[in-house]
């Protein structure tokens, strides 16, 4: 009797090494970027795209905000070319750092997600910046 897991068989490991490492040059983790700001080796632009308000009650610390609907040309016309931008939203159940990676990469900037967003930040351990505090639910906007 075969698994579930094996009921599709893997991809031959040449095709799973491209697939992976490709994963890669889109995505890095909390871990990552909390340990490149504490080392002091912050070569990105990390930016929170949720609305105002749910940026306020929390972020991870060095974001700026930016919701997705603000990321025009306009706005980041003084960041270069080859600014890299790491963006997060709330966490896997919301599709906003997604919409700003392709805005984005659309205008032209290198951009990786930083997966979990602050869903992922939290169960890393690591704290969130508040400029206010509520107990209540809000909708990240993004």
């Amino acid at each position: 009797m075969t698994s579930l897991v094996r009921e599709i068989p893997a991809a031959p490991s040449a095709i799973a090494l491209m697939h992976f490492s490709n994963r890669l040059t889109f995505e890095t983790d909390c871990s990552d970027v909390f340990s490149s700001h504490e080392a002091g080796e912050v070569d990105f632009v990390l930016v929170d795209v949720r609305g105002p308000l749910a940026f306020e009650r929390g972020h991870v610390p060095g974001a700026i905000n930016i919701p997705t609907r603000l990321l025009t040309a306009e706005r980041l016309a003084d960041h270069p070319k080859s600014t890299l931008f790491v963006v997060y939203c709330a966490g896997p159940h919301c599709n906003g750092a997604n919409k700003a990676a392709v805005k984005l990469a659309a205008l032209g900037y290198p951009v990786k997600e930083m997966i979990g967003g602050v869903t992922g930040w939290l169960d890393e351990g690591f704290e969130l910046n508040a400029v206010s505090a509520a107990n209540t639910a809000i909708s990240c906007a993004c």
